[in-house]
């Protein structure tokens, strides 16, 4: 993977999905994307052509790490009832960085959030909104797992600038979740309006159209 480690201000780690990844850019082993190669439902084949590239490049972010796993999802639960407990749920990733002291490592100034389209494509069970107090067992369940997912990140970097990305055409239920646990937890929400995709991945418009609308709240 391709990170860097410095001192400079506007660290900026990302916690993200398909969405997110592309080869060489994101930690060893974590399942990819997009690659120079291509693939036949999109046209992305340039890391330049990323959402994420273009907001770091022309915001003047350091991308300190890309922690993004495709068809991950913020819960526990994967596709086919799949147990990502302990695998690439996103609840997981930030565990693994805060027990290997990554945040003591590297003081992150910036997060971005761009999650929740896995939970909502692989029927995840919805559960019920759970602002606290939630059980392991509850994570399982993808609204609990929303807000606890975002309360830890809020409670580990609380000087932060956290910004949670929400897709569109997700279940409703789960992008209102994300809004409600947001204004709770004072993370700014950035719901898109448009995203160009094909087979429900952005094309290299719909990169642009997450980097446009991503731009226009940060600057």
């Amino acid at each position: 993977m391709r990170k860097e480690h410095s001192p400079m201000p506007n660290n900026t780690i990302i916690f993200g999905d398909s969405y997110s990844t592309f080869q060489d850019y994101i930690p060893e082993g974590y399942a990819v994307y997009y690659t120079p190669a291509g693939r036949a439902e999109t046209d992305v084949t340039q890391v330049e052509e990323t959402w994420w590239h273009q907001v770091t490049t022309q915001a003047g972010l350091h991308l300190v790490q890309n922690n993004s796993w495709s068809g991950s999802t913020i819960g526990y639960t994967g596709y086919g009832n799949s147990d990502c407990s302990h695998s690439s749920s996103f609840i997981f990733r930030l565990r693994q960085l805060k027990e290997q002291g990554f945040f003591q490592e590297n003081e992150i100034n910036t997060v971005f959030v761009f999650g929740g389209t896995n939970d909502s494509w692989s029927d995840a069970p919805l559960g019920s909104s759970m602002p606290e107090n939630q059980s392991e067992a509850d994570l399982f369940s993808v609204l609990p797992a929303i807000s606890h997912f975002l309360t830890d990140l809020k409670e580990t970097l609380p000087a932060a600038s956290i910004y949670c990305l929400i897709n569109t055409e997700l279940k409703p239920e789960i992008g209102e979740e994300m809004k409600a646990a947001c204004k709770r937890l004072g993370i700014q929400a950035i719901p898109f309006t448009r995203i160009a995709k094909a087979c429900g991945h952005p094309t290299v418009r719909g990169m642009e159209d997450i980097a446009n609308q991503v731009l226009a709240v940060i600057r």
